[in-house]
């Protein structure tokens, strides 16, 4: 609530389809939400200026697929139809599985034109501090977004690539030593491995193949990212709007793109993409 001058306090309210929330890094991280009429961008809320304060994230009941737009019953990927999903470029093979990617062959999976742009395109392979620590791979453009997402506290590129199936090739060498999946629980309690990143690189150079190894950067230093957060839950219990349509509780954190709450229990917005809600404080 906003109090105005006289004293009496307003309750802002927005109203839209839920999409991943947008971040910029400074001194922490600071997130956006944007809220969509269906296809159309409406809103975007700066919800670190909502941490301390009670919110309440209500479900109309309906969800619309972020490719077509049409209403749908369940989501998949992000926020997708089912029939997106089997189409659509934003749910490829090789985003998931990267060395699946043959578009430097001149075939795309999917779509030609998407995957030039998307894949066709210099990566990073990664380590990431989460809670443990664990390998990656994403586009260039898409530092530090993608360590934001992953909720990783430090992070530091291991190799560069030219194009997205090498950067794939080199992660599978990598996660046979390595994890490459991110603990979400422990990492929402902020429950840290204490290794050294530097320490982890130079012991994994030596798997990368020789082919390969013509990529890796050792000059890179360790990018840190700190997430708006007051208090981490203890035990982490996961909030969803299907089984609860109205959340009310004091919102005390944000990381990767979960809302953290006063109570122990945690909302993953990206896993709500599409869902139309109103949002009020």
């Amino acid at each position: 609530m906003i109090p105005s001058l006289g004293g009496i306090f307003f309750v802002m309210k927005f109203y839209g389809n839920i999409r991943k929330m947008k971040a910029s890094i400074g001194e922490e991280v600071n997130y956006f939400l944007p809220l969509f009429d269906n296809l159309n961008p409406s809103e975007e809320i700066f919800m670190n200026e909502l941490i301390g304060q009670t919110i309440s994230i209500s479900y109309s009941g309906s969800i619309n697929c972020v490719v077509s737009g049409k209403r749908i019953k369940k989501t998949y990927g992000d926020g997708m139809s089912y029939d997106a999903f089997k189409s659509s470029p934003l749910a490829v093979e090789s985003i998931i599985r990267p060395e699946l990617s043959k578009i430097h062959e001149g075939i795309a999976l999917r779509d030609y034109e998407w995957e030039m742009k998307h894949h066709l395109q210099p990566h990073y392979v990664y380590l990431s501090k989460t809670a443990g620590v664990k390998v990656g791979v994403t586009r260039t453009t898409q530092i530090p977004t993608r360590w934001i997402d992953q909720g990783a506290v430090e992070a530091l590129i291991i190799a560069e690539t030219p194009y997205r199936q090498a950067a794939g090739l080199i992660e599978i060498a990598l996660k046979n030593h390595i994890l490459d999946r991110t603990n979400w629980r422990k990492m929402l309690q902020n429950n840290l491995v204490d290794n050294d990143l530097y320490e982890v690189r130079e012991n994994l150079i030596p798997i990368i193949d020789d082919e390969l190894s013509q990529y890796v950067k050792k000059s890179e230093t360790i990018s840190q990212i700190n997430f708006p957060v007051i208090k981490y839950p203890e035990k982490v219990k996961s909030v969803g709007l299907d089984k609860n349509p109205l959340i009310e509780e004091k919102l005390v954190g944000i990381k990767g793109q979960y809302l953290l709450f006063d109570n122990d229990t945690v909302f993953n917005m990206r896993k709500h993409t599409g869902y139309l809600i109103e949002l009020s404080y």
